[in-house]
């Protein structure tokens, strides 16, 4: 039964264009089988087990070029759930497969089978060793969060790929990841020092157990003695022993690591290192322990232009001597789109002569001395070849950054001007070191030849080198033309060059039917025998690394349907770099799970059952549980906003009677001020009476009849009512225009703050006239608002006519732009500032224009100067809201912060809270989702200040964490009154 108020799921519609053959067929509409889902549960508990159809959508892509349903997804709690599923897939004939961030490139993490999700419960630190020299963590935990918790310690983990800040360490460790700065030697596999793991038969071992060795063996005795039979063969075999360790000096990720016979000595040593990269096929690693690397204390970087990739190449090696931590090769196409693309790139790049290239090089060193001694010495290597630009090093924080989006950014470059509806596949391959130039010519050709993009990159120093293909994957002759490049690419790689047809990718599905062409019978013979010492029934992964059926890499290739026309969303390459930012990414779905379900109602028919199915779970999974925030933006490297789209839905979803109603709000928002206030007062004595937990229940069962995205509920004590008074200021001499926002208008102090604690308002009038600057609220302020909270929910109607209003009436108060506007939340700063220009007429896009609209992070991190630290504080916490790292603000809160405190910490994992205006009150759970690892973070390190800089972000933190969050300005009066 719909609920009242609750919106029609279909409205949302289908994407215009063709259905495609790969399309769920309507037999599987329900999900889950009834009796699979059944047994599951009972073995599980029902929450560990997703069984719906938007469920099996979304975790049927990753960025790999193949999909795969699964039948059925479990999310593991802890090891001992990963063993009872595989127990249940050897009695049952079933197979399964382990996901964690869904970053592999080619098909490790795709099942239609019973798919693993070992990510949400296998996050975090467990130990971090004296001095940082190792860490121990969880396998879900994201690359880039170890590695924040390593950086006070002057640490880090080897390998550095360019997903580091979505992928996790169990995938890094199960693919062998490398990256740009990682060496041979600092990879997983020579770096890992311990795991926990648990094999196909259930069997657990953490290899840091002094009593490690003996349990194996015990418990997996036909294991053990075939792994020292195997490893007594190979050493038998003197070829076979100079094959292997050649094959390893360089890159190499195709197939298991063969070495592991070499350098291990007992059967857990072995199998220790087998598990490195092995992709899920002989076990789970449910934790790591890593030996860490130490970071440079200073680096800097420059690009080096030349004449031809030959050039560059020769520059390679004596870079390596003098021990650059990265050297990265792009050749002139590349660098010319860059150039186009990227604002702050040298102006030069856009002429580069076709035949040129450039190396991006990263030099480190222990301090500042050393640092330009080796920049010198970089800078005579040079004098031998011709410079196609200037050569300049810098450490400066922006341009370094900037160098690496370049270099990381160029997946995104290809991504974004593919053919609508193509596929994005990212090949890398080694050469030995020596040979790069000419095998660099040769790649190129080839890539010509078949009539795909001859652009290469990689990472010069170790002969690696990636490129991308674009190509219709569900049509006959794309397919086809990949098959034949790809028979050639082998050729070329393996043949010619003896080099690696997988670097750093792994093998999966994508070349595991070339395995052998590399390696040989002999060799090849050995990993099977692995697999199937390990996994005798052949559960784990089937066809990843290993298989039968020479064909796999060119079947389940899915198809892209462009989706709706909202931003360049139809472009995902469903990379899943957005998803450690998602607020509902422990909750619901991620934006790249948003597109890839709506792809899959692309590829359905209009009058399909599957499609209304989808329809009705998107509506509350994907829709009502976007933040809307943009964050996903952020890190996308096509820079798409899926909360763009979901708002559009909203819109789509509205009826012109809710329309209506939210355009007469709109017009009396004064009211709407004066209503929420009286709200609060009556919830305050409410709560008082009848208690907090009672107040939720009431709403809560309001909230089973009406739309929960309508009737918010009552996650806990609601701040004071804000003062229905201004503080007194003046417009003759003011400095600025104070806007101050209607969350501020309307929510005040929290709960337990004494009767006589001052406003914000009072609060940024204070340390404004205390640093000599005067502000003005204007006093017809009541009535206006920033007009995000009418977009947000899809009204545009209302969200015009707010637009329309605000705009005038900063006009007005800033005689034309005459004086700055300070706006006191973040959030509305970035709606009046970025949002809002879309919905104004000609003649106001021009005043807006001219207005210098600044959040109050700005005004007061200019007012800086100005204040003298009276009373500081030893440790303060900071939550920068979404809108702030849109705006660029969270640099100058720390500055702001820095200023009163001995201390000032950012959570590691601190994203967008997902309190999204009222959506917090909405769906708490969003809330929950989105602050888990910064929630954790706060209950183990109190602080004697938790500031935002959004009240409605402040309200959701407290209610989820306990802590007292308010704005920042509040911390910077306090320290700075006179004493």
């Amino acid at each position: 039964m719909r609920k009242l108020l609750s919106v029609d799921p279909a409205k949302i519609g289908r994407p215009p264009g063709q259905t495609s053959p790969d399309a769920i067929p309507e037999d599987q509409r329900d999900g889950t089988p009834a009796p699979l889902r059944l047994e599951l549960e009972q073995l599980l508990g029902p929450g560990r087990v997703l069984h719906r159809l938007v469920d099996l959508v979304r975790y049927a892509s990753d960025a790999s070029p193949y999909r795969l349903v699964p039948q059925a997804v479990v999310v593991a709690h802890d090891a001992d759930d990963v063993a009872k599923v595989l127990d249940f897939c050897a009695k049952s004939g079933r197979h399964a497969t382990f996901r964690a961030a869904g970053t592999s490139l080619n098909g490790q993490a795709q099942s239609d089978g019973i798919l693993i999700d070992v990510r949400k419960s296998f996050s975090g630190i467990k130990r971090i060793g004296a001095g940082g020299l190792t860490l121990t963590a969880g396998a879900g935990t994201i690359l880039s969060h170890a590695n924040a918790h390593l950086a006070p310690h002057g640490r880090k983990i080897g390998p550095d790929p360019a997903s580091s800040a979505a992928c996790t360490l169990g995938g890094v460790v199960a693919n062998n990841a490398g990256g740009m700065r990682c060496t041979v030697t600092q990879d997983a596999y020579h770096t890992v020092a311990a795991m926990t793991f648990v094999l196909a038969s259930g069997t657990k071992v953490d290899t840091s157990d002094p009593d490690a060795e003996r349990h194996f063996q015990a418990s997996e005795p036909k294991l053990a003695e075939g792994l020292l039979a195997l490893q007594a063969d190979i050493l038998a075999d003197d070829e076979l022993v100079r094959r292997i360790r050649k094959k390893y000096s360089i890159r190499n990720t195709h197939g298991y690591r063969l070495n592991a016979f070499l350098d291990g000595h007992t059967p857990l040593e072995i199998f220790r290192r087998l598990l490195v990269g092995s992709e899920g096929t002989l076990g789970f690693i449910a934790d790591v322990t890593f030996e860490t690397i130490e970071l440079p204390a200073v680096t800097s970087v420059a690009w080096i232009a030349v004449a031809s990739i030959d050039d560059a190449i020769a520059l390679v090696p004596e870079l390596v001597a003098l021990g650059a931590s990265a050297i990265e090769l792009m050749v002139a196409p590349a660098l010319r789109a860059a150039g186009a693309a990227f604002h702050g790139t040298p102006e030069y790049w856009k002429t580069l002569d076709l035949k040129a290239a450039a190396l991006l090089v990263e030099l480190g060193a222990g301090d500042e001395q050393s640092l330009t001694e080796k920049q010198a010495h970089v800078m005579h290597l040079t004098d031998k070849v011709t410079l196609q630009g200037d050569l300049t090093f810098t450490s400066r924080a922006e341009a370094v950054e900037l160098a690496w989006h370049v270099r990381e950014g160029l997946l995104g470059l290809v991504g974004k001007q593919r053919p609508q509806g193509s596929m994005l596949i990212t090949e890398d391959v080694c050469f030995p070191p020596r040979l790069l130039a000419q095998a660099a010519h040769d790649l190129q050709a080839l890539l010509e030849k078949h009539g795909f993009v001859p652009g290469v990159a990689g990472h010069a120093a170790h002969g690696n080198l990636h490129f991308t293909l674009t190509a219709r994957l569900d049509e006959e002759n794309d397919r086809a033309r990949y098959s034949k490049f790809m028979e050639e690419l082998v050729e070329l790689v393996v043949r010619k060059y003896d080099g690696s047809l997988k670097a750093e990718h792994g093998t999966g599905l994508n070349m595991a039917p070339y395995l052998e062409h590399e390696w040989g019978e002999r060799a090849t013979s050995i990993m099977w025998r692995v697999k199937e010492l390990a996994d005798p029934n052949g559960i784990l992964a089937p066809n990843v690394i290993l298989t039968g059926d020479k064909q796999i890499h060119l079947k389940s290739l899915k198809s892209q349907p462009p989706i709706d026309g909202i931003g360049p969303a139809s472009q995902c390459i469903e990379c899943g770099f957005c998803e450690p930012v998602c607020p509902s990414r422990n909750v619901t779905m991620t934006p790249r799970q948003r597109i890839v379900v709506r792809r899959e109602m692309a590829r359905q028919p209009e009058d399909s059952q599957v499609l209304r199915r989808l329809q009705e779970q998107y509506q509350y999974d994907a829709i009502e549980t976007c933040a809307g925030d943009g964050t996903c933006s952020l890190p996308c490297p096509i820079e798409i906003n899926t909360g763009e789209l979901m708002r559009e839905f909203r819109r789509r979803s509205q009826s012109e009677t809710s329309e209506r109603v939210a355009l007469s709000v709109a017009r009396n928002w004064a009211t709407v001020e004066r209503v929420s206030t009286v709200a609060l007062t009556g919830a305050k004595y409410l709560g008082n009476t009848l208690g907090w937990r009672s107040m939720k229940a009431i709403a809560d069962t309001a909230r089973e009849i009406v739309s929960t995205d309508i009737l918010p509920t009552v996650p806990g004590p609601m701040p004071k009512p804000a003062a229905t008074r201004m503080p007194d200021t003046t417009r003759e001499g003011a400095d600025a225009v104070y806007f101050t926002a209607c969350v501020n208008r309307m929510f005040g102090r929290d709960p337990d703050s004494p009767r006589d604690a001052i406003s914000i308002q009072e609060a940024l009038v204070r340390v404004s006239r205390r640093a000599g600057k005067n502000v003005w609220i204007p006093p017809d302020v009541k009535g206006f608002c920033c007009a995000t909270p009418f977009s947000s929910k899809g009204y545009t109607q209302a969200h015009s006519f707010m637009a329309t209003s605000i705009i005038q009436a900063l006009w007005r108060w800033t005689d034309e732009g005459r004086l700055p506007v300070v706006v006191d939340a973040a959030s509305c700063t970035h709606g009046l500032v970025g949002e809002i220009a879309q919905h104004l007429d000609a003649g106001l896009r021009e005043q807006h224009a001219r207005l210098e609209i600044m959040d109050s992070v700005t005004w007061c991190a200019r007012l800086l100067p100005s204040l003298k630290v009276t009373t500081p504080m030893k440790r303060i916490v900071l939550h920068p809201t979404c809108a702030m790292m849109h705006l660029n603000l969270s640099g100058q809160l720390k500055e702001v912060a820095q200023h009163v405190a001995q201390e000032v910490v950012i959570p590691i994992g601190a994203t967008c809270c997902g309190t999204a205006g009222d959506r917090g009150l909405l769906h708490p759970e969003l809330v929950a989702s989105a602050t888990r690892e910064e929630h954790a973070y706060v209950e183990a390190n109190p602080a004697d200040a938790y500031v935002s800089s959004n009240r409605t972000c402040e309200m959701g933190l407290r209610h989820v964490t306990g802590r007292p969050y308010e704005s920042f300005v509040f911390s910077l009066e306090q320290c700075t009154r006179a004493t």
